[in-house]
């Protein structure tokens, strides 16, 4: 267990001694609070109305009850909390032991035995991705990484959509449209070769009737299972599901599994739902299709019915999605979907149809506001887009732009190229993660390369100045003593890497990645501000010098891990 974690368990055992007298059903949850007001708190305003007494007249009573002991060294009651603080000295010795003792897999949980599926990026592989789209893959693979380090058996999906109108309109453009008459790309990379494809394709249908009754019989034969038909389909998708595989591996992504949606259909996963849903009061017949009442589950207006088969036979995008999860809940212990905000009604009517079936294992949905760029919204189908390769690209441009101005004179052409490259690429994960996804980006580049505040230059550049005063010592093995690290800078950077473990409970519980950026500036400005106030090489006293390396290397530590779990590299130089 952590030394914050013990901690928290014995203030918690305590209180609920005390508590017992007051309400024995009462929940103990501490708190951390803000700076000043101790290392936690115990909020008391549940109890005023049982007790008729104010918070504070609560917390003072508390507070006098709760002994102290080799963590707690003072209890105080203030503005209805009762406030802990904790042996500095004592949290320094345990905190330093256990991140020297487990380095790379410090703040690590333990393993839970338990299985998620993350389903994640789910891209039309009729194009490559673009920037709108790009927080998914960042936030789904971010939730990965959060979620092994949590403790549980993750593996990442792609659902793959191989029956849909989006990847006949492409294929029938490979197969009927002249390579000649599409325009050129400057990328090589084959998604952006062939998007040419859907993007004529898809005008063709929309003036030509004929095209789109063409691409209409693709999808019913698609369907039916015709063979040919679905050879033609994934000949026609897998050099751009290629090209989308390589733009996620160039920002460290690997997705494990890639699901194609036709198995539902073919293994008759969706037949099967069909007549289910058939036969559950919701739903109704119109015009020979059928669809469920939304109504009664909270959905107003237009919205209320789910269709889930066409009047000519034909499922939906929905239908299958359903079978899907009904799939993933047999195969799992718990379900993430990382979603665009604009699947919200989508997300909430598969719901409703998967408690309706009385699915067990229901999914927890993170949903994300889009990217955007100055210039507007984007549209793989009209062309006007910019994609995700092109924002790699000038991410790291701009990066070695940056570098090249700071260390033209000490670096080779190599070198350079190699630093732009970790923070090109750290800088458009860290900039997307350290917003809540639910909130929106505009993406700007002076926000994303900042080498002085929240940006993940200021952070790279925090773990290349630890690795570079360890690099100037002779001994690796440094020894410390708790008890000579009394500056405030000292404290406040202890505690910071004490929390580490406890930032990877809360991110993975409440699926919030961004809390992890934030605690990665938080920890970065904590080592700044004990670099600038504590001589580390130049201190002459030998244990204060040997105990102050050591806080150095634990910090290391703890900025390589935690900017790991970001899928950001850590480099030793900046």
């Amino acid at each position: 267990m952590y030394p914050l974690d013990q901690c928290k368990k014995e203030i918690t055992a305590e209180l609920q001694k005390v508590v017992a007298k007051y309400h024995n059903n009462e929940e103990i949850r501490v708190e951390i609070p803000p700076e000043g007001m101790g290392d936690f708190a115990f909020p008391c305003f549940s109890f005023a109305p049982l007790l008729k007494k104010s918070p504070m007249e609560i917390a003072k009573e508390i507070a006098a009850n709760i002994p102290k002991n080799k963590w707690i060294t003072t209890v105080e009651a203030k503005a209805g909390y009762v406030n802990f603080f904790i042996d500095t000295t004592c949290l320094t010795t345990a905190t330093l032991q256990s991140i020297l003792e487990k380095k790379d897999t410090y703040g690590y949980l333990p393993k839970k035995k338990k299985k998620v599926i993350i389903e994640h990026t789910s891209a039309n592989p009729n194009g490559p991705l673009h920037v709108g789209r790009a927080r998914n893959p960042i936030i789904g693979d971010t939730l990965v990484r959060i979620f092994k380090a949590a403790g549980y058996d993750v593996e990442s999906q792609f659902y793959l959509d191989d029956m849909g109108k989006q990847v006949a309109i492409l294929a029938w453009g490979v197969n009927n449209i002249d390579h000649r008459h599409i325009p050129a790309s400057e990328n090589k990379k084959a998604d952006h070769q062939n998007v040419g494809f859907y993007q004529i394709a898809n005008e063709r249908m929309e003036s030509d009737e004929t095209v789109a009754q063409q691409i209409g019989d693709i999808v019913k034969k698609l369907e039916h299972g015709d063979h040919k038909t679905i050879e033609m389909i994934h000949a026609s998708y897998a050099p751009v599901l290629d090209g989308i595989k390589q733009s996620l591996l160039r920002i460290n992504i690997h997705i494990d599994t890639y699901v194609q949606e036709s198995t539902f259909v073919y293994d008759k996963s969706v037949e099967r739902i069909i007549k289910e849903l058939k036969q559950t009061p919701h739903c109704h017949e119109q015009d020979d299709a059928f669809y469920l009442d939304m109504e009664p589950f909270g959905i107003q207006g237009r919205n209320t019915k789910f269709f889930f088969l066409r009047k000519d036979g034909t499922t939906l995008y929905a239908t299958r999605d359903i079978a899907y999860h009904q799939w993933k809940a047999h195969h799992a212990d718990m379900l993430v979907n990382v979603l665009g905000e604009d699947h919200k009604l989508e997300s909430k009517q598969v719901r409703v149809a998967l408690e309706l079936l009385q699915t067990k294992i229901l999914p927890q949905v993170v949903f994300y506001a889009f990217v955007s760029l100055p210039g507007g919204k984007m549209s793989t189908r009209r062309g006007r887009v910019v994609y995700l390769d092109e924002l790699i690209d000038e991410c790291i441009e701009r990066a070695y732009e940056e570098v090249k101005k700071r260390r033209a004179s000490e670096l080779t052409e190599s070198q350079m190229k190699k630093i732009a490259e970790l923070v090109g690429i750290g800088s458009l994960r860290y900039n997307i993660i350290k917003v809540q996804p639910e909130k929106d980006i505009m993406f700007k580049w002076e926000d994303a390369l900042n080498f002085e505040g929240n940006a993940v230059p200021f952070i790279q550049y925090a773990h290349a100045r630890a690795c570079s005063i360890l690099g100037k010592t002779k001994t690796k093995d440094h020894k410390f003593e708790a008890a000579v690290l009394t500056h405030a800078s000292e404290a406040a950077l202890i505690k910071q890497l004490a929390r580490f473990p406890l930032i990877i409970d809360d991110a993975c519980n409440n699926c919030k990645p961004h809390t992890v950026a934030n605690y990665l500036y938080e920890t970065a400005s904590a080592f700044n501000q004990f670099y600038r106030d504590c001589p580390v090489l130049s201190e002459e006293n030998k244990v204060l010098r040997s105990s102050r390396l050591t806080l150095v290397e634990a910090t290391k530590i703890v900025l390589h891990t935690a900017l790991d779990l970001l899928g950001i590299t850590a480099p030793e130089e900046m």
